[in-house]
């Protein structure tokens, strides 16, 4: 039993000497000392054993079994280390060189515009405000004055979620879109602000005189093209309080123009009709590419005696179409049946104050590809980085 004993241990160390994986030390271990091993079948037939033999058997196997797991957790630690080792080598790493930098993004053109926009505005002490881009029908058409009939409420030009009289074909201050615009805001806060103290979330009760913008997106049924698309943004402006003129939305408008394009830049007004205000004008400004002349020097390649030579030339300006005017805007004074719909004003009350007030929206995609000349209005929203690192 001895002699059985020393070979199988010489034999096991000379394996486990030999080993040269974790998962080989793994083996011997089940192959010597598991439950089917050497040495456990030599305590199984210890039945076998003569009586007085078999504790000193017993405190054989029992010795050989501590020395093969010692020699075990000692090959285990070499391989670890061997392991360890080999990691360090092929997975060397410099400390002290630069790391590589993430990409770092930036604002977007949109982004650019309208903070550009905030800036001036905020400048002239208006407030920014913003509110729900889905809407009911009262607060996009009714209020603003717009009536029953307007192309603008048809389901060609507006996305309706909820129309109440669908089955009729017509539509109510119930029914619910996305709005067309940001001037749903506008007669939020007017409700707020007038007799009726008409309170909503995030519009509470608030008092006259008004002067904000209201910055967001809006939902208008166009197909994409370089100039449309079906959610693009505004920025629309409201002033109210008492003795406001025409000649004050002028005055706004200059400065925004001035501050925004150029301090060179001028403005005209052009008739025109909106429902929400009257009168109402759209608005132009002298070209940022011209200054307004029609014409621009620029370099071509032209013949000069059997040569190709580069020259400045007279050309017509292709960014207001040789006019010198960019239409940018609409505008107006807000109509009075605006004011008194939202309780700004009172007719039935003749010592009540009488307020007016001015009106105007600024596509902020249109300024935006003005003011950086870019031609195709799709681009902003095809995440090219090769375009988006240009700004």
């Amino acid at each position: 039993m001895k002699e059985m004993l020393e070979k199988i241990r010489e034999q096991a160390e000379r394996q486990i000497e030999a080993a040269t994986s974790p998962e080989t030390l793994d083996e011997i271990r089940v192959s010597v000392l598991g439950k089917k091993g050497e040495l456990t079948q030599i305590l199984k037939g210890m039945k076998d054993v003569a009586p007085e033999d078999r504790p000193k058997v017993g405190q054989m196997v029992n010795s050989v079994r501590d020395v093969l797991e010692e020699a075990l957790a000692e090959q285990k630690k070499i391989l670890k280390s061997a392991v360890i080792e080999k990691k360090m080598q092929n997975e060397w790493l410099d400390v002290t060189r630069p790391g590589t930098r993430a990409m770092r993004g930036h604002k977007h053109p949109n982004q650019i515009a309208l903070e550009d926009l905030e800036r001036v505005f905020i400048g002239m002490g208006y407030e920014v405000v913003e509110g729900p881009e889905i809407e009911y029908d009262r607060m996009n058409f009714k209020l603003l004055n717009i009536p029953e009939d307007h192309p603008a409420k048809d389901e060609q030009d507006t996305f309706y979620i909820q129309r109440h009289d669908e089955s009729k074909g017509e539509t109510t201050e119930d029914d619910i879109v996305l709005r067309t615009q940001t001037s749903s805001v506008q007669a939020r806060v007017m409700l707020a602000a007038g007799k009726l103290k008409e309170t909503s979330k995030g519009f509470p009760e608030r008092n006259l005189p008004i002067k904000l913008i209201s910055p967001g997106r809006v939902f208008r049924s166009d197909e994409v093209d370089a100039t449309h698309s079906p959610s693009f943004h505004q920025v629309e402006g409201l002033v109210i309080g008492e003795n406001v003129t025409m000649a004050d939305l002028k005055g706004t408008l200059d400065q925004f123009a001035k501050e925004f394009f150029g301090p060179d830049t001028k403005t005209k007004l052009r008739p025109h009709h909106f429902p929400f205000t009257e009168p109402s004008a759209e608005v132009d400004v002298t070209c940022f590419k011209c200054h307004g002349t029609g014409r621009v020097k620029k370099m071509e390649e032209v013949k000069e005696g059997g040569k190709l030579v580069r020259r400045e030339v007279d050309c017509a300006c292709t960014a207001c179409k040789s006019s010198g005017w960019i239409e940018i805007l609409g505008c107006g004074m807000v109509h009075p049946d605006v004011l008194e719909m939202c309780g700004i004003n009172d007719s039935s009350d003749p010592d009540a104050p009488v307020y007016t007030g001015f009106a105007f929206g600024i596509g902020l995609e249109r300024v935006a590809l003005l003011k950086y000349e870019i031609a195709d209005m799709r681009l902003l929203y095809e995440n090219d980085i090769r375009f988006l690192e240009q700004f």
